[in-house]
C-alpha cells in the first residue's frame, strides 16, 4: 500500500535536498502485531508504514530498505525509542548517522520503575533527576544533571547493592532487594552518548514526539470504529495514512485513477 501510494503521490522528501530527520514508531494492535510508521519528523511528513509481527530486525529492515530506494538521499539524523531492532535496522540502512534516543521514552521507562508514592526517598530523588532530562538545553546541562546522579550514587548507591537471602530449599539463592532501583540507575547511567545527540545536533529533536501524535490519532480513529478484528484494523490504518498523504480533490482523483486501472487489469 505504502509503495502504491508513493508512486501516485510521492511525499515531499523524495523531490527535495533539505536535511531532514527520520523517525519511526509503532501502534500494537492487540498481541497480533503492530502498524509501524516511518516519519520524516522535520517536516512532520509520514513517509512509509507497514503491519508486521513483531518489532523485529528483520521487519524493519525490510521498510527501511524500501524507504531508502525510494529516497534521492538519506536522512541526517534520527530519533527514536531505542529498540535495538530499530538502532540496528537504522544503523545498516542509513549508516552511521546521529541517532537520538527519544528522552520521553527514556522518562517514561524510569517513571515505571520509579514509582511516585515509594517510601523510600533513594526512590523519589532518582525519579526527580530523570524526569529533569527533558529539561537540558545547552552543552554543559549534562554535566550538571551527571553531577545530580553522581551526588545521589554517593547518597543511596549501597541500596543498588543490597540482597535478600532466599529462604533454604528454594532454586535462587538471592536477589538485589532493590531491583527496580537498580535497573532505573542502569537505565540512567550507562551509555549516555544516545541521550545527548540533539545538543550537537539541532536539527534532531530530543524526544519522539512526532510519532507520538500520529499514533494518538491512529488509536481514536481506531476508538471510533471499535469491534473491527487485527486484519481490519490494519486495512483500515493502511487506508487512513494513504488517504492522509491527499491534500487536495485532484490528489485524491489520482488516487481512484491509479487504483482503478489496477484492479480492473
Amino acid at each position: 500500500m505504502a509503495s502504491e501510494v508513493w508512486e501516485v503521490l510521492p511525499p515531499e522528501t523524495a523531490t527535495t535536498l533539505q536535511e531532514w530527520v527520520y523517525g519511526c514508531d509503532g501502534k500494537w494492535l492487540g498481541r497480533a502485531g503492530v502498524f509501524f510508521i516511518h516519519r520524516n519528523v522535520t517536516t512532520r511528513e509520514n513517509l512509509w508504514w507497514s503491519f508486521m509481527g513483531s518489532e523485529t530486525y528483520e521487519a524493519i529492515g525490510r521498510d527501511c530498505k524500501a524507504l531508502g530506494d525510494h529516497l534521492h538521499h538519506l536522512p541526517m539524523g534520527a530519533v527514536s525509542d531505542w529498540k535495538g531492532s530499530i538502532v540496528a535496522a537504522v544503523a545498516s540502512h542509513f549508516g552511521s548517522i546521529p541517532h537520538q534516543r527519544c528522552l520521553a521514552h527514556l522518562v517514561r521507562q524510569a517513571k515505571r520503575l520509579l514509582p511516585l508514592n515509594s517510601p523510600f526517598a533513594a526512590t523519589q530523588k532518582l525519579r526527580w533527576i530523570a524526569e529533569n532530562i527533558t529539561i537540558l538545553e545547552t552543552s554543559r546541562d549534562p554535566a550538571v544533571w551527571n553531577t545530580l546522579l553522581l551526588r545521589w550514587e554517593k547518597d543511596y548507591g549501597a541500596m543498588l547493592k543490597e540482597k535478600t537471602i532466599a529462604p533454604t530449599g528454594g532454586t535462587r539463592h538471592w536477589w538485589y532487594t532493590h531491583g527496580n532501583l537498580r535497573r532505573a540507575w542502569r537505565l540512567l547511567t550507562y551509555d549516555q552518548d544516545p541521550l545527548f545527540v540533539f545538543l550537537i545536533n539541532p536539527l534532531i529533536p530530543k524526544t519522539n514526539n512526532a510519532l507520538e501524535g500520529v499514533n494518538s490519532n491512529l488509536k481514536q480513529k481506531l476508538g471510533d470504529h471499535r469491534g473491527m478484528k487485527v486484519p481490519r484494523q490494519a486495512a483500515f490504518l493502511c487506508w487512513y495514512m494513504a488517504f492522509s498523504r491527499s491534500k487536495s480533490d485532484k490528489d485524491l482523483k489520482k488516487l481512484w485513477v491509479y487504483w482503478k486501472s489496477k484492479f480492473s487489469r
